[in-house]
């Protein structure tokens, strides 16, 4: 466990506690607080992963779905961090990295069926919670959609059942004007969110060549598991 230097570093019946009235609110942090927080935080991996495997599955019954890919914090190990909570941050107490939404890459031939896509997430996310009592909401989800063949980031899936829906968001310059694909002002789709060796490829449709149909494939959302942060 590291603390800053304004911490007082002895530990004393569990709980840390810090010079010079270091809280300026609150009870000092137990052991078993800080335990719990990194308890959620791999849960909370752990049910967003659930829910990429759920939407995926969805998409992948969507025929103009060519290829699904998991991106960022979900996709990959956790990694511990001092987070944004006040009590954290103040004291420099460092926990497992917080996963805020579940992004995915989705490769598609036809962009003029987006509301199946739409409609696809959110059946997925509602059986989630019917079969497992995981909550994840639709907005959560975050779809990148990209060009088969050439990589190129397109836009997002709207979160809206509308389109345009008549929000401030709609007044991008380009947004809606592919139904349901929306456009953020001044985003750019890091590279390095793409890269081969952090993204982990969760279904890709079978092609034709000329010795027939490949199968198609379909990956785990796991690219490092809860398991193995557990053991870090």
């Amino acid at each position: 466990m590291q603390l800053c230097d304004a911490c007082w570093a002895e530990e004393e019946d569990g709980f840390f506690e810090f010079e010079d009235d270091f809280w300026a609110e609150g009870d000092p942090l137990s052991l078993r607080e800080i335990e719990k927080e990194n308890q959620y935080m791999l849960k909370r991996q752990e049910d967003f992963r659930k829910a990429a495997e759920y939407v995926f599955s969805a998409f992948a019954l969507v025929p103009e779905v060519e290829k699904v890919a998991l991106l960022g914090s979900v996709a990959s190990p956790l990694w511990k961090e001092v987070p944004r909570f006040r009590p954290y941050r103040k004291a420099g107490i460092e926990i497992w990295h917080e996963c805020k939404d579940v992004d995915m890459a989705v490769w598609v031939s036809d962009l003029n069926r987006l509301r199946s896509l739409q409609l696809a997430r959110s059946t997925a996310l509602n059986d989630l919670l019917r079969d497992k009592n995981i909550g994840v909401a639709h907005h959560q989800v975050d779809v990148f959609l990209m060009e088969p063949m050439t990589d190129r980031y397109l836009g997002r899936l709207c979160t809206f059942n509308e389109c345009p829906k008549g929000k401030r968001e709609c007044d991008v310059p380009g947004c809606g004007k592919i139904p349901f694909m929306r456009q953020h002002e001044h985003f750019v789709l890091d590279d390095e969110m793409m890269n081969p060796e952090q993204i982990v490829i969760l279904y890709e449709r079978a092609k034709k060549n000329n010795s027939g149909w490949n199968t198609a494939s379909q990956g785990s959302t796991c690219g490092g598991t809860s398991e193995e942060a557990k053991t870090k």
